[in-house]
């Protein structure tokens, strides 16, 4: 067990097809953990362990791994590069303490790598970026970098340079110590240290001159001795660069060519040298899950001595059993440890705790703080939940979800599989944030939704493999919201004699359209003078937000204040039912008053072609009534964006292919609920 200083956890993230998932594969090689390097093409990666992954060429979940470097302990978590399992990139960079991000250097900055980034951002993740495939036809360092500064608007400053460019690519110069170092492309073989060439004399200097401007730029001390025209060593711009890398103030950039065993020394030797250990980070801070509205923030230093805290960012199933992956923030925890669940304000008993290695396990007795392990026996505890010492409750902030927007029905094969269908079911949402599953009241069908066509496909496909379910499944179908386009005030009464019991509830409610993006608001406006206790109206609210999850035809609210106006009770009545069920009628009239409207899922496509299919493509996307947003060119090739909705997009992949032989790909990503134009 390393001294918390010498653990870094990391993340690895790309679009997909970038390389990530060979970088993750080089570090285990060039680290001793692995003995032979596996390959994406010839499915025989560690960290693309599932089948599908293997199949498919690509990254469904995201696996965790332990390595040393360095006399470093690196605890690394390679992520999917596929829009439809985004989630699993933003509950990895939610624990973790700094990224590499991997770009293509013929593709640059492409739209799943915008994705990640912006989420990386979105918890202000140390990161350094890798700019991958120098070795390929129309690759360019420099371009990726500018790339990198205007579509992501990150301080990106190079610490490398490279020898050589595409096939004639070997090697880089180090900046920061001014050595050239050489790669032979052997994959057992180490870089060699050579002094600069000649001909890079003046390109060095240029460069090595921007960056130290760049680091001078946030750091005082450089800034002194660079306006003198002092020297500066090469340890001292390192601690500096270090410095505002953890800052979020400097984004380095490195090169190379995984897949020919490029460029991956010196990359974990900065991952160890520039990124963040768990001590370089700000403490986490929560609330007392037994007041969670109070305004005092607790905090968790990232220490053995503080009381244990630790949030669980991914469950999966080992051979049917639960297994929580936890981030420890703070303290240790024992197996056999109890363990309080936040949310539930229950205790779990942690049976067995593991370091993670892909889909293999190593026993631990116990886990510290920093590190990211596995815990079987935790039963309750789901994504986003904290794990804290039971004498010390805290709760930390939870990880976000994304809504599905496409579902289909499934049906097992006859009666004895329903059984295990339904369980398969449960401990794949269990798993899944991101997928649900629902039992339609009308017809009595088992809904499932997912993120797009590929997500459900997984996890049908899986259901087979893993819980032996063979399952009929309909054609995919769009998820649908409402909104309404103007405003209107409703009003009901709700009376009953139940048991001998009368109930009795009347609301009046006003229902008015917002701009798009806004989602639903609750808001209440009560009359002056009104003698009713919170407990009633708290009760009404809640018949308003029962009511938003369907509206006129059925479907959830999108862009809509709701706001009560007033409530009346009877004395002698129950109160608390009739209003609740007073309000929900009177919203439903107030919506079918406010001139409803269905909004469908548009999602955005971006299409990346060779110049003579652009047409054809166009052409294509215009029949599926798609808004054509810009026609860009990127390096060779040409890139369509559009918006198009959904129920127009399935089966675009085999049309797609049909039209560019083959040459075209495409991304898609949810862009708004809304209406399009058809």
């Amino acid at each position: 067990m390393a001294k918390i200083d010498l653990v870094r956890n990391i993340g690895v993230v790309a679009h997909i097809d970038a390389g990530k998932t060979t970088v993750s594969e080089r570090f285990l090689f060039h680290s001793g953990k692995i003995h032979k390097a596996g390959e994406v093409h010839d499915g025989e990666t560690q960290m693309d362990w599932m089948e599908q992954e293997r199949e498919r060429g690509i990254t469904i979940t995201a696996a965790a791994t332990t390595f040393e470097w360095a006399k470093h302990e690196i605890h690394l978590i390679d992520t999917p590069g596929h829009v439809d399992f985004t989630i699993e990139v933003e509950r990895s960079l939610r624990v973790l303490d700094g990224a590499v991000v991997v770009f293509c250097a013929v593709g640059g900055v492409q739209p799943q790598s915008e994705t990640v980034w912006h989420q990386a951002d979105k918890f202000r993740v140390p990161r350094l970026a890798f700019i991958n495939k120098l070795d390929r036809i129309g690759a360019s360092f420099e371009g990726v970098v500018g790339e990198i500064r205007d579509r992501l608007g990150a301080n990106a400053v190079p610490i490398q340079l490279p020898i050589g460019s595409e096939d004639g690519f070997e090697g880089v110069v180090d900046l920061i110590t001014e050595q050239a170092l050489y790669f032979s492309g052997e994959i057992v073989d180490t870089p060699e240290l050579r002094p600069i060439p000649g001909e890079l004399a003046g390109a060095v200097a240029e460069a090595r001159e921007r960056l130290i401007a760049a680091v001078a730029d946030v750091d005082d001390v450089i800034a002194e001795k660079y306006l003198e025209g002092a020297a500066i060593p090469a340890a001292e711009l390192k601690a500096a660069l270090r410095k505002a890398v953890i800052a979020v103030k400097i984004i380095p950039v490195l090169g190379g060519t995984a897949l020919r065993n490029k460029g991956i020394h010196p990359l974990l030797d900065a991952v160890i040298e520039l990124l963040p250990a768990p001590t370089d980070v700000p403490p986490v801070t929560g609330v007392d899950p037994r007041n969670p509205n109070g305004t005092e923030k607790l905090t968790r230093a990232p220490r053995n001595s503080e009381p244990f805290a630790a949030l669980a960012f991914k469950i999966a199933m080992d051979e049917g059993r639960k297994v929580v992956f936890l981030r420890v923030f703070s303290g240790v925890v024992e197996a056999g440890g109890e363990l309080l669940n936040a949310r539930t304000g229950r205790k779990e008993k942690v049976a067995r705790l593991f370091r993670i290695h892909a889909d293999k396990r190593e026993r631990l007795e116990k886990a510290v703080a920093g590190e990211i392990v596995a815990v079987a026996g935790l039963k309750e505890a789901t994504t986003g939940d904290t794990l804290c010492d039971p004498k010390a409750p805290i709760m930390l902030e939870r990880i976000d979800t994304y809504e599905p927007v496409i579902s289909q029905a499934i049906e097992a094969e006859n009666n004895a599989a329903k059984e295990r269908l339904d369980l398969a079911l449960v401990k794949m949402a269990d798993e899944d944030p991101t997928f649900r599953v629902k039992e339609d009241a009308e017809t009595g069908q088992t809904i499932i939704w997912g993120m797009g066509e590929l997500h459900l496909e997984v996890i049908v496909d899986r259901m087979r493999r893993e819980y032996g379910v063979a399952a009929n499944v309909g054609k995919p179908q769009v998820v649908y919201r409402e909104t309404v386009l103007g405003e209107a005030e409703g009003h009901a009464v709700f009376e009953r004699e139940m048991k001998e019991q009368k109930i009795y509830g009347e609301a009046r409610c006003l229902v008015r359209s917002l701009a798009r993006g806004s989602g639903v608001k609750f808001t209440r406006k009560l009359a002056g003078g009104v003698a009713v206790g919170d407990t009633i109206v708290e009760a009404a609210m809640q018949g308003l937000r029962d009511a938003a999850s369907s509206g006129a035809d059925g479907f959830p609210l999108e862009d809509v204040e709701v706001t009560l106006i007033s409530v009346a009770i009877a004395e002698g009545a129950d109160a608390l039912i009739g209003v609740r069920a007073a309000a929900a009628e009177a919203f439903r009239r107030a919506v079918l008053g406010a001139n409803p409207q269905r909004l469908e899922p548009i999602m955005s496509v971006e299409v990346t072609t060779d110049d003579e299919f652009v047409g054809a493509i166009i052409g294509d996307l215009n029949q599926r009534r798609g808004h054509i947003q810009d026609v860009a060119t990127r390096g060779p090739k040409r890139v369509v964006t559009a918006l198009v909705a959904l129920r127009n997009m399935f089966g675009y992949s085999t049309r797609m292919r049909s039209l560019s032989e083959g040459r075209a790909t495409f991304v898609m990503k949810f862009h708004a609920y809304d209406t399009l134009a058809s």
